[in-house]
């Protein structure tokens, strides 16, 4: 069987890396096409992932019109050629170009955005989601015990590296953070503003009272900031997560990572996402806080809250563990659900406690 994951953000390539593994393992062949955003090139070839790159992302809104378009039709010409019999990702490019070649195309939904979900819902066969509370996507949707992140942060596939403490030049006992802004120009990020320059210079400041800072940036950083630059691999950053004490910024993929690794994470969006609020209440990993002025304050009061308090991380590691014991091994599942498409589900259609199979 070939499959065809279409790569539109770095985060997703760790999401299908242990996947596409597995399934390359069966006899099946993988293809990945991307867009070149952030690290996600540096990544593929870091695993060593077949993959074809249709460019740089447009920014503004009339280019991101012209890019579905572009896009689409780049994919389209890959397909003819490289003839998947299935496609993976919620992306709406290759959602259309499955549904003009009709093949089945499986869907991964977790930040359910309208603008985007309205693109690809109608040519998508399928959207996997986790259970936690969201919108109903319909009689297309299947609901699993778990999150997207645990596709690589479970303890099945991750472990970490101990030498990135020594990569990032920290002392044993010394405590380290990491702050990490993004570039609000997504498509899902228009009218956001994030934390603001003077906010950033006050986190800063109040943290490395007490803990080293490092920043992960999805823009080029301004000069006073640069020396804060987390300097490692794009591959490392969640070995670095796994040994800070705390993770504070913009991005709700890198708190949830944080949260599956057990580590404290405060997350700054005025909308928040359904699963950090879910980790927030059902677990207690995360912080979600506004941009509003108000609660930026709030937030850097929280992360010097969390620095000063003694055996954090015992007690994170408790509550991540009563996390992993409620979810699945969502690898496993994935596998299982591509491999056995459409079988499959009609089987958690009918039975959805399949899924516990996968533990």
């Amino acid at each position: 069987m070939n499959i065809l994951i279409d790569i539109g953000h770095p985060a997703h390539v760790h999401y299908f890396k242990n996947f596409a593994k597995e399934v390359s393992s069966h006899g099946n062949e993988v293809l990945f096409t991307c867009r070149d955003k952030e690290v996600t090139i540096s990544l593929l070839k870091h695993y060593g992932f077949r993959h074809i790159n249709f460019g740089r992302n447009y920014k503004s809104k009339l280019g991101k019109i012209f890019g579905l378009f572009y896009f689409t039709f780049k994919l389209f010409l890959v397909a003819l050629k490289f003839r998947p019999d299935m496609y993976l990702n919620a992306s709406m490019y290759s959602a259309i170009v499955a549904w003009i070649l009709r093949k089945p195309h499986i869907s991964l939904e977790d930040t359910f955005n309208n603008e985007q979900v309205n693109l690809y819902l109608p040519f998508t066969s399928c959207v996997l989601t986790g259970d936690y509370p969201h919108p109903s996507l319909g009689k297309k949707e299947i609901r699993y015990n778990g999150y997207q992140e645990l596709l690589y942060l479970h303890p099945n596939y991750f472990t970490p590296d101990k030498n990135v403490v020594e990569l990032l030049a920290v002392n044993e006992e010394e405590k380290y953070m990491i702050i990490r802004f993004v570039a609000w120009n997504a498509s899902h990020d228009f009218g956001h503003k994030g934390i603001s320059y003077e906010n950033k210079i006050k986190a800063i400041t109040e943290f490395e009272k007490y803990a080293k800072v490092f920043i992960s940036s999805e823009s080029d950083l301004p000069s006073e900031l640069q020396p804060y630059q987390i300097k490692i691999d794009s591959h490392m950053m969640h070995d670095a997560i796994v040994f800070a004490s705390l993770l504070f910024g913009e991005s709700s993929t890198m708190a949830e990572e944080a949260a599956m690794l057990g580590k404290p994470a405060i997350y700054l969006n005025d909308k928040s996402t359904f699963y950090t609020k879910h980790l927030e209440k059902r677990y207690d990993l995360v912080f979600n806080f506004s941009e509003s002025e108000e609660d930026q304050l709030k937030a850097i009061d929280k992360g010097i809250e969390l620095l000063k308090t003694p055996n954090i991380k015992e007690e994170w590691q408790k509550r991540r563990q009563k996390m992993l014991e409620d979810k699945i091994d969502v690898t496993a599942f994935l596998v299982w659900f591509m491999e056995n498409y459409p079988e499959s589900f009609r089987i958690m259609k009918e039975n959805p406690g399949y899924q516990y199979n996968f533990k």
